[in-house]
Formats: C-alpha cells, sequence, structure tokens
C-alpha cells in the first residue's frame, strides 16, 4: 500500500495499481498546466511515485513534507496549482488516449482534492521547529530541489519525464508505447 498524507491525520491509502493509475492521470494533467518553478518541482516529486522505478509500495508523500514556499503568495500559488492538476485530471484529461479505464481513480481524486483544500500550507512543519520543510533532495520526503525540477518532455507520450532522476517518463518505464500520440497502459 502507498500513502499519501494531508493534514488533521488525513490520508490517502492505495493499492499500488491504484497508486500507477492515480500517478499517471496526475501526470497528464500537470503535464498540461506548469508554468512556473514550482509547478515543475511538483511534476518531479510525482514522477517519483513511479513504482517501476522507485519499487512496489514504496511511494507516497505527505503535503507537510512539501516546500511550499517563502511567502504567503508564494504557498497560496502553489496550493492553488496544485487543487488545479486535480480538477483537470478529474475531467478526464486525456484519459481517452489510456489504454484502460481508470475506474476507482475519481473517488481518489476527489479523496485527495478534499485532503488538498483542507490543507493549510501556512501551518506546514507545525511542530518540526519549522514554518515551512526545508528544500530537500529527492528521495529524501520532500520537494524535490528547483535544480531536480521535472523540465523535459517526453515527445513520445507527451508529458513530463522524469530527467534528471532517470530517462523516460511513467509511461516509457511502464513499457508503454505511444500510440496515437498518447500515453497508453
Amino acid at each position: 500500500m502507498n500513502t499519501f498524507r494531508g493534514g488533521d491525520g488525513r490520508y490517502l491509502e492505495m493499492t499500488n495499481s491504484g497508486t500507477a493509475v492515480f500517478v499517471d492521470v496526475l501526470v497528464l494533467a500537470v503535464s498540461a498546466l506548469a508554468r512556473e518553478p514550482w509547478d515543475f518541482r511538483f511534476a518531479a516529486l510525482l514522477t517519483l511515485q513511479d513504482q517501476n522505478v522507485m519499487g512496489r509500495g514504496a511511494v507516497g508523500f505527505a503535503l507537510a513534507e512539501l516546500d511550499w514556499g517563502d511567502t504567503p503568495r508564494e504557498r497560496a500559488a502553489a496550493k492553488d496549482f496544485l487543487l488545479r492538476v486535480l480538477d483537470l485530471a478529474l475531467s478526464r484529461h486525456r484519459w481517452e488516449e489510456l489504454t484502460y479505464e481508470p475506474a476507482r481513480t475519481e473517488g481518489d481524486l476527489c479523496t485527495y482534492r478534499a485532503m488538498v483544500e483542507a490543507f493549510d500550507p501556512e501551518t506546514a512543519g507545525a511542530g518540526t521547529g519549522a514554518r515551512t520543510p526545508v528544500r530537500t533532495a529527492a528521495g529524501s520526503g520532500g520537494l524535490p530541489g528547483p535544480d531536480e525540477a521535472a523540465t523535459a518532455s517526453c515527445a513520445a507520450h507527451r508529458v513530463l519525464d522524469a530527467l534528471p532522476f532517470w530517462a523516460g517518463c511513467v509511461f516509457c518505464t511502464g513499457g508503454v508505447g505511444a500510440t496515437g500520440g498518447g500515453p497508453a497502459r
């Protein structure tokens, strides 16, 4: 099981296959919306949820671990971006390109959206001695640093790539060929 944690003890726990689908649809959405440095760092965090590389049952993160920014405006913009990503995924953005029906994913997306909506980035890191978590290297539980942002695009699948961590996007590492110009699993 993989766990994505919100605030106030809220969490979303998914099976390995549920997590793979959840990450797929989020990558489709984040790739369409990313414009700012924080957006590309969050995209890199999503690429690190690729169980084909990281291992089954070994992914997930807590919202409180993320570097939401240094100012109230930055934190609000980051939260707004994440909510827009979830809304775009809930609109079934590019799902017609998938070779499977993400049956339970809408429920998981709704649950996670409610967690993000209720989460207060202003209090992230409360109890840890820091107002906001420190920027961390990928793999250490936090948001990847600015030099680790996912800015490359996978030409075959038209989504953000996992560079600089490894070559390929979540669809490439899953052994998916490009069919009809987009991801297929």
